[in-house]
């Protein structure tokens, strides 16, 4: 199993975010596999699982913070780190990966000061690996939330990413 990783923007749940919550759960907690499900929906009223809203949701079920957490961590539908207003996304597929997508990888790292599953502070950019997203004419290719950049190399980076700062 890979390194955790953690969120790198300070969490910002509102009243209301934690009302919806708490409605779910009371909603939720009497049915057998409730976790899953309250997860699920702190996910759609988050946009993220931080650890500040597992917890509520070990307190409100009484359940150990472990347990919580190793549900979140274990199924790869539960982001713990939020999303950026641009999504960044590079395909490490085969045919992408043996023509250097690899390289493209590790150039954003540097670039975004981030690495796979993160947001940069600012909540500006999220970076991803993905698999195979069916572009493999275009191989490398990445994407930044629709728009789709194929053929690449690491020193077009800086100039895409220009594009959205």
């Amino acid at each position: 199993m890979g390194k955790i990783k953690f969120s790198t923007v300070p969490f910002k749940g509102t009243k209301e975010q934690e009302d919806q919550l708490y409605a779910v759960i009371e909603r939720l907690k009497n049915e057998k596999g409730a976790l899953m499900p309250i997860l699920q929906h702190a996910q759609e009223i988050y946009g993220y699982l931080p650890i500040e809203v597992q917890k509520m949701i070990a307190d409100k079920l009484d359940i150990s913070l472990e347990d919580v957490f190793g549900v979140s961590t274990f199924y790869s539908q539960f982001n713990l780190s939020p999303k950026g207003e641009y999504k960044v996304a590079v395909c490490l597929g085969t045919a992408c990966y043996v023509k250097g997508s690899g390289d493209i990888f590790s150039k954003l790292e540097t670039e975004l000061g981030i690495t796979n599953g993160q947001c940069t502070p600012d909540g500006k950019f999220s970076l991803d690996a993905t698999r195979c997203i069916g572009c493999c004419g275009l191989a490398p290719v990445l994407t930044v939330n629709e728009d789709v950049y194929g053929k690449i190399v690491p020193d077009d980076i800086a100039g895409i990413l220009a594009k959205y700062k």
